[in-house]
């Protein structure tokens, strides 16, 4: 039986729901409400960047989905839904935010006319589990990121920023407080929801869960959704076969080096007990140079001893 809302955090629902024309006020208070924006400072619309503007990085298929566009201000916005921790993503962000920056000049145009970007993440992991230094508050659920000077703390160069939302670190339960729960608890329950909870039923809140409603998709557009799953799956399956096969490597390279630290054991030992045979003297200087032997050396100094009955 199929869940009444679909996942949002999917590469096809997110973009149904935030990357479509006609559902893009879902995406202004989306970003309004993550960037903290009141007032006049509030974004009232929106143009969407066509495919061919999209900057393409080679990821893992469903590791990232993202939206881009540009408010009224000019100010662009990558806007990405990010289900797996992979390697390297925190370099991701900065490249991708950092390429939608420099790709808006072109041949002939000034510095100038070079627009703020900001990257908006919202994460399916913990990205900064504990605090980013020691002594420091831990990062909260929603964060945001800009240039600062090292002495002074003095805040500038903002044409690149970044903001954050770790959804794992939501901690409101079924009664979320504020927008910004609400749309945490949006992302992280939607699927699991048999009705509109009480916390969800008023816009954009509702509205979202509306266009997530699986019984308004099409045969082709369920088909879609249950590829989109299938891929996530996969993806986190491969992940985690690569964490298990290196855990294993590590504890087989850890066996290993312990057979040999136990074979250099027993060769020092044997030499030891030769040396006392043969009342060949071994003295601080030599007890050094043997607790600094490895296998390979220590089996060269036992055949020469054999050999010769002497330590030359």
């Amino acid at each position: 039986m199929r869940p009444v809302f679909a996942d949002p955090k999917t590469d096809f629902v997110f973009k149904r729901i935030f990357g479509s024309e006609v559902h893009k006020p879902l995406l202004i208070e989306l970003l309004n409400a993550l960037l903290e924006l009141s007032g006049d400072h509030r974004i009232v619309d929106l143009v969407y960047l066509s495919p061919e503007q999209r900057v393409p990085v080679a990821e893992l298929k469903m590791s990232v989905v993202d939206v881009k566009c540009y408010d009224e201000r000019g100010r662009h916005y990558v806007v990405e839904m990010q289900v797996l921790n992979v390697e390297g993503f925190e370099k991701r962000v900065v490249y991708n935010t950092s390429k939608a920056y420099v790709t808006q000049l072109r041949a002939g145009e000034d510095y100038p006319g070079l627009d703020d970007v900001v990257g908006v993440t919202i994460c399916d992991f913990l990205l900064w589990p504990g605090p980013p230094a020691p002594g420091g508050a831990p990062v909260p659920m929603l964060s945001r990121w800009r240039m600062q000077e090292q002495h002074l703390g003095a805040l500038a160069l903002s044409q690149v920023q970044y903001v954050f939302l770790e959804l794992p670190k939501y901690s409101g339960g079924d009664d979320p407080q504020g927008t910004i729960d609400r749309w945490a608890y949006f992302f992280r329950q939607a699927e699991t929801l048999e009705v509109v909870p009480p916390a969800l039923s008023q816009a954009p809140f509702s509205q979202a869960l509306e266009v997530a409603r699986m019984a308004t998709f099409s045969t082709d557009e369920l088909d879609l959704y249950d590829r989109a799953k299938i891929a996530e799956q996969d993806a986190r399956g491969a992940l985690t076969l690569a964490k298990r096969q290196s855990r294993e490597e590590g504890r087989e390279e850890g066996r290993e080096e312990g057979r040999e630290e136990g074979r250099e054991a027993e060769l020092r030992e044997s030499i030891h007990t030769f040396c006392q045979a043969f009342e060949i003297e071994i003295g601080a200087d030599r007890e050094a140079l043997l607790a600094g032997m490895g296998l390979a050396d220590l089996k060269a100094l036992q055949i020469r001893l054999f050999r010769e009955r002497r330590w030359s």
